[in-house]
């Protein structure tokens, strides 16, 4: 399986293609009873709308749920692809057959508003810390089906991704390091059962433990609900020697904070597990 940073533009419409058939299958199933009162030749033309500022995400979707029902619709964009969009303004001009417009609009529009709400939220993050070294990163913190779809929002919005899921890289948390007998013996293992790994990161919740790892090795460390103090001493004592990540008590308030700490990346699940979709509406104009 690729690894979404080696996506081409082909790759994400095939993704794309494939997630939006699963979503009309749920939508429409055997048929659209109420498009059906429209004439299936009637020609139409609508505007997807932004009610709120946004960063825009999700075009290759809105194209493919449009075109699955209506392969000859004429999609226009008038905001790019992770441009922001400001409050009234027209995203988007379709011109189709008004039946398959009908029915692919909620599935269309459910896309737009997921994936622009975490390039959004993601984006005010990447802001929040900007001067700093901290780069935000994304979690497996995601809606089951649509982790790459979500993880391809954040890094629209200026993010990074972490591991695709369990499979691409190794974390190693409290609980593996227990049952492995030590932090110097899970490293030690990770060595011979996943040499390919992308990296291997390993949780650490004190200054001691963050001691052990770096003798034993590691060369990227999660630290784990550490206030202020001990995170600027763990970076001191680090010193360069390992990617530093913290999580665990991060917002728009703290992560400043945290950023300030010298550490290399933060990781915050609410980038994709608390979204709050933006308002987008589609309206159709007469012919």
């Amino acid at each position: 399986m690729k690894h979404l940073s080696e996506f081409d533009a082909n790759d994400l419409a095939a993704l794309a293609a494939q997630e939006v058939a699963r979503a009309l299958a749920e939508d429409v199933a055997t048929g659209d009873l109420t498009a059906a009162l429209i004439d299936p030749q009637r020609p139409a033309r609508a505007r997807i709308l932004a009610r709120e500022s946004a960063v825009i995400c999700g075009t290759p979707w809105v194209n493919a749920a449009v075109h699955a029902l209506d392969p000859q619709a004429t999609l226009t964009w008038h905001v790019a692809e992770g441009a922001r969009c400001q409050p009234g303004q027209t995203v988007l001009t379709i011109e189709g057959r008004a039946q398959p417009l009908l029915s692919a609009e909620r599935t269309a529009l459910n896309f737009l508003q997921l994936l622009s709400a975490v390039a959004t939220v993601t984006a005010t993050y990447v802001a929040a810390v900007a001067g700093t070294r901290a780069a935000i990163v994304d979690t497996r913190k995601t809606l089951p089906g649509l982790r790459l779809a979500q993880k391809y929002a954040v890094k629209t919005g200026g993010g990074v991704n972490h591991r695709i899921g369990l499979f691409d890289a190794v974390l190693i948390k409290e609980n593996h390091i227990a049952a492995a007998g030590g932090v110097a013996q899970v490293l030690q293992r990770v060595r011979e059962t996943a040499p390919a790994a992308r990296f291997v990161e390993i949780e650490v919740e004190t200054l001691a433990q963050l001691d052990e790892a770096l003798a034993s090795g590691a060369t990227m460390v999660l630290l784990d609900n550490m206030d202020l103090p001990t995170l600027r001493e763990a970076v001191r004592r680090n010193a360069g020697r390992a990617i530093l990540e913290i999580s665990g008590g991060v917002n728009l308030s703290t992560v400043r904070a945290l950023a300030e700490t010298g550490v290399d990346r933060i990781s915050i699940g609410a980038l994709t597990k608390d979204v709050k979709a933006i308002d987008f509406s589609m309206r159709f104009e007469a012919l």
